[in-house]
Formats: structure tokens, sequence, C-alpha cells
């Protein structure tokens, strides 16, 4: 269920940024079913190579890792990834906030001891994030949208950042394929609310195959 306090705040920017398109939101899950379906078929066979490769390396873990995001109006979900950090990576990670690497609310080291090796190829070429194809059936995620943010970076949202969650969540959008890593928290922001006041299917459809440029060539991903 989404927090009381964010669905407010949502609503109230919701008039502000949102344009009411109902072409453009048929259009846009029927891209996300197709796209997902034909995604999770034709990726199989690496699904269960990476599958073995993790449990090859710890065989204690689980091969896929799950943690709750928050999605649109504040609605939390599970998200899916291939696990590709060490069993207690949670747990480790309060140690490890001093040596955040981005401002804001989000937490980015590039040497992150906590990293598998076969996590750091998944990460490096983002084979990590294939799972949310799932999510993206069951549509809590868009193919395209704002990264979904941890419960804890929320709550440290202003009332413009909480921009970001009047639209469903992506496995990719605009600040990923305009520098990742490389900008600050309050860029990344600027960027998805950009994307959320511009957003159509033609602007999907390009950000989807920047993504594939970037996927193939890009070394900012950790």
């Amino acid at each position: 269920m989404a927090e009381p306090q964010v669905q407010t705040i949502v609503t109230s920017n919701c008039n502000t940024l949102l344009k009411e398109d109902r072409f453009y939101e048929m259009s846009k899950r029927l891209m996300d079913i197709i796209g997902a379906l034909a995604g999770i078929i034709l990726l199989l066979p690496l699904f269960i190579i990476v599958a073995f490769l993790i449990k090859k390396e710890d065989s204690n873990g689980p091969i896929f890792f799950k943690q709750i995001r928050v999605g649109k109006n504040g609605k939390k979900f599970y998200m899916y990834k291939f696990r590709s950090m060490v069993s207690d990576a949670e747990e480790k990670l309060t140690e490890l906030l001093q040596f955040n690497e981005i401002e804001g609310a989000m937490f980015k080291m590039k040497e992150d001891p906590r990293i598998t090796k076969i996590g750091k190829f998944i990460r490096k070429t983002s084979i990590d994030e294939l799972p949310q194809l799932w999510n993206v059936l069951q549509g809590d995620m868009s193919l395209v949208g704002p990264r979904p943010p941890l419960p804890r970076e929320v709550k440290e949202y202003n009332s413009y950042h909480i921009q970001r969650l009047l639209v469903t969540p992506g496995c990719t959008g605009l600040w990923q394929v305009s520098g990742r890593n490389h900008m600050s928290f309050e860029e990344m922001v600027n960027l998805d609310i950009q994307y959320i006041s511009e957003r159509s299917v033609f602007f999907d459809i390009k950000i989807i195959l920047q993504t594939v440029k970037v996927l193939f060539g890009s070394d900012n991903a950790y």
C-alpha cells in the first residue's frame, strides 16, 4: 500500500505536471507487455547461465535478490534482480554509508566490497537488472520511467523530489542514458521530471534504443 503522506504530496502535484493521455497509457502498457514477454523468452538461456554462475560462486545464497521499492503514488512493491552481492549485503550497508560517493538520497560506491565476482560482471553489463522484466509484466514497473527508490530514500525527499512518484517506475529512463553515475542526485531528479512532463511513445522508444547503445560499450555501470 502507498504511504498516506506520500500519496497526499504526490496527488497535490499531479495536476501541475502530468498530462492525461489515455492513448499513451494504453500504448505504453501494451509495449511493456510485449517487450517484457519477448525479453524473457529470448533471454531465457542467459538467465539459466547467470543463475548457474551465481550458485557456483555462492551456493548458500539465493539466485534472485528482492528488495522493497516505492512505485507510483508511493505504492511499495518487491523489485527483483539477479543477486550480485554477498548474502548479508543489507546488514553490511550501515557501516558503508559513510563511503557513499553520490550526494542526496541514494547510495553508490564504485568499489563496494559486498559485490561478488560474477556480480561485478552482471552489474557492469546491467544483466542483474533483467529479472525486472517480471516486474514489468506484473505492472509494478514499466520499461521506461524513473528508477524506483528505496523507502529510506523517499523519507529524505522534498516536495520536488517526490514528483518522481507520479508515474510507474521503469527499468531504464532518461538519466540512465544521460550519464548515469556521473551526475548528482539533483540532476537525476531533474531528468526524471523532464521525462514525466515530456513522455510519449516516441520518447520511450528513443530511450529504449539509447539504453541498448549504452549497454554495449558503457563503463558507467556499477
